[in-house]
């Protein structure tokens, strides 16, 4: 199959783009960047893969941070739908992957509402590489049966609510993307609700970055670990038995100054 014939004109992909290293790439994802007519990026998506975007092919950063939004959601799926319907081919280029926390029902519902194929090419989340760097596991037999997934992003003023009887189980890892801000709240609702304040938590900022920092701590001291933290740094929490370093092993180190984490 040639590269164009991967997306047909007027077809909506929502491409995962990984934690940011241009290697954790899928090969589909690679081609669909390189088939596509006119991209729309996110702001988590890393500088080494938008350099991946071939010259000619029209970029259109839609970068969503925290706080601080460059297009609503709604102006997002306007201007999907409108590069669709012009003809071109469209990949909607996400961070991590589309489907964890990256709203990609909301497009896909507004596109196929209006008569647009749209697809999916999933990434690799970023607690998974996050566990990789910290050479960690996010299950682990007899310790770790399950992994939660949630997110600590609120609109300005909001109240995390949280289950946190769930969230406390010591039986499973809990990741926790974008919670450097609600740190402090994170660890002392989980632990009013039976999480052993000793419970290892590995802080990962910049993942797969070469920036990337791994901090690794105990659920107690959170608030304290995440302080030096910039409010520009995307950070995942990962918090359980299963991401403390295996007896022996050497600390993790960061890839920003080789000091260990």
């Amino acid at each position: 199959m040639l590269p164009n014939e991967l997306i047909a004109s007027g077809e909506v992909w929502l491409v995962g783009a990984g934690p940011g290293d241009p290697d954790l790439l899928t090969r589909k994802a690679e081609q669909l960047i390189r088939s596509a007519d006119i991209i729309f990026y996110d702001a988590l998506v890393g500088p080494g893969i938008v350099d991946l975007i071939p010259a000619g092919v029209e970029r259109v950063g839609v970068g969503k941070r925290s706080g601080r939004h460059s297009k609503p959601q709604n102006g997002i799926n306007d201007l999907l739908l409108a590069a669709a319907r012009a003809g071109q081919r469209v990949v909607r280029l996400k961070g991590g992957d589309p489907s964890v926390f990256g709203r990609s029902a909301e497009e896909m519902a507004h596109l196929t509402a209006n008569g647009i194929r749209v697809s999916i090419c999933p990434g690799v989340t970023t607690a998974s590489a996050a566990a990789a760097s910290g050479r960690a596991s996010l299950t682990l037999r007899g310790i770790s049966r399950g992994l939660t997934l949630v997110t600590a992003h609120l609109r300005a003023g909001e109240p995390l609510q949280l289950d946190w009887n769930s969230l406390a189980s010591a039986g499973s890892t809990l990741g926790i993307y974008m919670g450097r801000a609600a740190a402090g709240e994170i660890s002392r609702s989980l632990i009013l609700a039976g999480r052993d304040p000793d419970t290892p938590v590995l802080v990962a900022v910049n993942v797969s970055l070469p920036n990337e920092r791994l901090i690794r701590g105990k659920l107690g001291a959170l608030a304290f670990l995440v302080r030096a933290i910039s409010d520009e740094d995307p950070t995942l929490l990962l918090i359980g038995e299963a991401v403390a370093p295996p007896a022996g092993q050497a600390p993790a180190l960061s890839r920003a100054d080789g000091i260990p984490a």
